[in-house]
Parts: structure tokens; sequence; C-alpha cells
């Protein structure tokens, strides 16, 4: 699959090399890439950076979502040719249930239909990947969050990647300073790796996306609950550091009903009818904090993603789909100072 380091944003097969080989290979990121100021600045840095970002309109969990996913997929040149006899993880956002609060989780429809369009594709396997901050329990936020019997009745298996084993793999970003990240092996082995994160925003990084989703897949037997030394290390910094070192493949976004204010779990449900799907996480989390009518410039790992990771201004990003206005909602986020960059003016 595509490489977010490459400026080519076309499919690749990983033919023989796995995940684990891939990330093995050299080409690691330069210390001390700080924010860069100014458009001007960031235009430059984007020159030849390119990426499609597809925008699906479902109105309920009962749309039939393994059409639009399949549809999606299409659209971003992701097809047979990309996913057959590769082994696909799905990586949802699980991070924590309460009665009632459906809207704090991927939901399981979406990511079922997920699974769904990557069969029909003749994946070799498609399987559920998660390790969640909050609770320790895994089997307890599969229950109460009705994911594990929607993907058990889907013949979809789920790994527990907050006690898979590890292995210790160079850093590619360095913005943490870790020398090396603690990846699930489970993940290493993976051919294709989808965030399916649910929209929202978040009372530190002001938007949690498909790049922040990534947090999950970083095990809670080395990294604590919830994730305390990636937080020590500044959620912005780690953030990307993950992205650069696990390169993720693409990102099905939950924004059917997305969560506006005391995010990632705290926060009020926001009724936004939108399935986002791209190849390149930054344009899928530029794209999706626009449809919150929020500012990307204020998204601090969005601006250091810049030309790095991948685009994020609106000239380098090709919408297809819905567009933007379309489906854009205003979400309110928390009246904190260090949020305060995000807000756009009522």
């Amino acid at each position: 699959m595509a490489n977010p380091t490459s400026s080519d944003d076309a499919p690749k097969s990983s033919g023989k090399l796995t995940r684990r080989q891939a990330l093995g290979i050299g080409g690691v990121f330069a210390v001390g890439w700080g924010l860069a100021g100014g458009s001007l600045w960031r235009r430059r840095r984007e020159r030849g950076r390119r990426a499609e970002v597809f925008i699906g309109k479902a109105d309920s969990y009962d749309a039939d979502l393994v059409a639009l996913v399949a549809a999606g997929l299409k659209r971003i040149g992701v097809g047979r040719n990309q996913i057959k006899n590769k082994r696909v993880l799905l990586k949802p956002n699980l991070v924590e249930t309460a009665i009632g609060k459906a809207h704090i989780n991927t939901h399981p429809n979406l990511v079922v239909a997920a699974a769904e369009a990557f069969r029909g594709l003749d994946a070799k396997e498609v399987f559920i990947a998660e390790g969640q901050g909050h609770r320790r329990d895994s089997w307890l936020v599969l229950d109460e969050s009705g994911m594990g019997r929607a993907i058990a009745e889907a013949g979809l298996h789920f790994v527990d990647l907050n006690h898979d084993d590890v292995e210790p793999t160079p850093n590619r970003g360095n913005w943490t300073g870790l020398d090396k990240l603690h990846l699930p092996k489970t993940l290493l082995a993976a051919d294709v790796v989808v965030s399916m994160p649910k929209l929202k925003t978040h009372h530190w990084a002001g938007v949690t996306c498909a790049m922040k989703n990534l947090f999950g897949v970083m095990p809670g037997v080395v990294y604590g609950w919830p994730k305390n030394v990636l937080h020590w290390a500044g959620i912005p910094n780690a953030i990307l550091d993950i992205n650069a070192t696990v390169r993720p493949d693409l990102a099905i976004v939950d924004g059917i009903v997305g969560m506006e204010g005391d995010g990632p779990i705290m926060g009020g449900a926001k009724q936004v009818g939108a399935v986002v799907i791209g190849k390149n996480l930054p344009a899928v989390d530029a794209t999706c904090t626009r449809i919150m009518h929020l500012n990307v410039s204020g998204v601090e790992y969005l601006v250091a993603a810049s030309g790095r990771l991948g685009p994020i201004l609106k000239n380098n990003i090709l919408q297809t789909g819905e567009t933007i206005a379309q489906v854009r909602r205003r979400f309110n986020v928390l009246d904190l100072p260090h949020l305060a960059k995000i807000r756009r003016p009522s």
C-alpha cells in the first residue's frame, strides 16, 4: 500500500515484504523538526504532495455502509489489486464505554461494513485490533460497546493489542526523542493497516481523528494506561512519531455521529452524516477538521505533519464524493486557552 512518507499517493503492493521487514529498512526522519510558521512556508513544504479524500454521506448507521465504503475505496484507487490475499487490520476507536453514549466509539456497523468491503476485494483475512487507553479489560469494552457481538456475528476476530507480543522498532519520526517504539507483532505482520476513528474534538489535541486513533496500537503493557508514557512525551509529538513509524495505509472515519466539546470521552453527540476515506492520514484529518468547521492551522500535529507526512492545505487535497460544505457542522470545543487557535469566529 501507499507509504505516507512518499510523494506518490498511488497504491502499491506490499510484495513479499512484511510490515516488520519494511519498518526495519532505513529512512528515519530528521531530528528536531519543529512547527513551521506561515502558510507560504507550508505551501513550499507541500510542493509536489497531493492526496485524495472521499466524503460519503450516510444519515444513519442503518444505511448501506458496505456500498458506501466500497465506493469510497474504489474512488481513491483501492481495489482488488491492492487488497487481494492481504491481511487487513481494522483499528477502531474503542476508548471507553458508558450507558447511552454510543457516540464515544466507532460504531460496530461501520466496522463490519468495512470488513465486508475488504472481503469483497478478496482480502486473505480481515480482523479487528485495538489497545484501548482507559479500561484495562478489553473484552468488557467489546461487550459493552456492542462491538464484540457485531464482529462475532460477522465471523471476525479481535486482537487485544494491549497484551500482544511486542517488537522494538526504530522510531522513524523522532519528535518525542524516543529511540524506539514497541509495536505489537500482530500490527507488524499486517499487510494493510486501517485507522477507523470516531470524528471528535479533543480536550488536549483539539482534534482527534485518524492520526490520534493510532495511540490505540501502542501496547498498554509497555506504555501504561492511558498510554502515560506517550502523554508525557507530548501528545502531538507522539501522534507524529506513531504515524511516521507505523505508516498506516488507510483511514475510514466514522463521522455519521461525532463528538463535540470535552472529547474524547465526555463530549456530546454531534450528528454529521459523513464517512471520510483516504490513504493519507494528515489529508484525512485536515478534511475532517474542516468538516467540524475548525481551523486546520490551529491543530499542532497537523501543522507539523504538513509536507512531511502528507498535505493539509486545501489546494493539495482532492475532495471527492460530497463536498465539505455539504456535510460541515460547527463543532463546539472547550473554552480553554490552548484551544482558542482552533476555533473559528461565530
